[in-house]
């Protein structure tokens, strides 16, 4: 065969990756969950577009600002950082425990179960080397979130109560405590208007990285999801906390500690979400008053069903939502659209998310079927 006939040969076996039905069942799983949240997200704001156009508004007008108030400037993403950082730890509080099959969206009262622990710390160990205090406050934050949200594992595995309602009532329960301890025992005589905690000073606040204005909160955030990932993907617990989550009463029947599992599991979620109260605290509140529910758990969720329960995908979406929350005041001024209009944004995409996960699986041509 002469060497032309061979290149002839080899360039008519060569077939296209996206044509090829081997590459497909290869990998047509990993382009549904890039393909399909992507359609879900881009279908959200094209009816949020037509939303903002009934009221009078360029929906063109609306994505530039959007994009510009997220994106447009160095100012702009580290305000978009910024708000990312909760988001990714809150968002771990629901996707660590979806590992095993579980529902928890209880990461809003978590962060502020941990946000209240770790002002405790700080208040307590006053005239200490900030480093202690600030450990301290790490460990009270990770700790009071963790066991917040154990709570709800514990009631789900001994007691058969739903962990997504409990972890939802957990939430109300921890605002009520949180509310009750800031306007009583804990609140500073001079808070007149809001009633706050005492501030815990600003030698114990943990500030911001060099160069930068974005606090060291997203650092936390950032090897909180690579050690997620490991713990999940790459140890012989995360394997187990998969089996359980495929199949609980196949991993009792191997002897898998399915209640060890579940409450370990919690632990570190709610951890991941005590953490992001007590970054919270000390690095942007200086103390704990009401302004900390400001939905970061709520969005949490969101983040972690667009990123489809994965700890690295979580770090992506939480800065694209975290844009979307950053933009809401560039709206307001320019379009005249309220604050909370990024909060409708969110709902939407939210129902879309929902609404997407009746195509995983079905989408034929990602099947590498002809």
């Amino acid at each position: 065969m002469t060497t032309e006939a061979a290149d002839s040969t080899e360039a008519v076996g060569a077939v296209a990756p996206a044509a090829d039905p081997g590459f497909l069942q290869r990998y047509g799983s990993t382009i549904e969950y890039v393909l399909i949240p992507g359609a879900a997200l881009v279908g959200a704001l094209a009816v949020f577009g037509i939303f903002v156009a009934m009221f009078g508004k360029n929906p063109l007008d609306l994505y530039f600002y959007m994009y510009y108030g997220a994106f447009g400037t160095w100012f702009s993403w580290q305000n978009t950082l910024t708000r990312a950082a909760p988001l990714i730890l809150t968002a771990l509080c629901t996707a660590l425990p979806a590992q095993l099959g579980m529902v928890i969206i209880g990461g809003e009262g978590a962060l502020l179960i941990g946000a209240l622990s770790a002002t405790s710390a700080a208040l307590a160990l006053q005239g200490m080397p900030p480093f202690i205090v600030q450990t301290a406050m790490v460990c009270a934050g990770v700790i009071g979130g963790g066991l917040w949200i154990m709570l709800s594992g514990g009631l789900r595995q001994y007691r058969g109560v739903n962990e997504t309602i409990s972890s939802l009532l957990l939430v109300y329960i921890g605002l009520a405590i949180l509310n009750h301890l800031v306007e009583g025992a804990m609140r500073d005589p001079a808070s007149l208007n809001k009633p706050s905690t005492r501030e815990i000073g600003a030698a114990n606040m943990i500030g911001s990285i060099p160069g930068t204005d974005v606090h060291w909160g997203l650092v936390f955030g950032l090897i909180a999801a690579i050690a997620s990932y490991i713990l999940i993907y790459h140890t012989v617990f995360g394997f187990a906390a998969r089996v359980a989550g495929g199949n609980i009463r196949a991993a009792k029947i191997v002897g898998l500690g399915v209640s060890k599992l579940i409450l370990t599991v919690c632990f570190l979620a709610g951890g991941a979400a005590g953490l992001a109260g007590m970054v919270e605290v000390a690095a942007v509140q200086g103390r704990t008053n009401a302004n900390l529910a400001a939905g970061y758990g709520f969005t949490g969720i969101l983040v972690a069903f667009l990123a489809r329960q994965n700890p690295l995908a979580i770090i992506p979406v939480a800065i694209l939502l975290g844009g979307i929350s950053a933009s809401g005041g560039l709206l307001q001024r320019r379009l005249g659209l309220p604050d909370a209009s990024v909060q409708v944004l969110q709902g939407i995409i939210f129902v879309f998310v929902l609404a997407s996960d009746a195509l995983y699986g079905r989408i034929g041509f990602l099947k590498g079927k002809s």
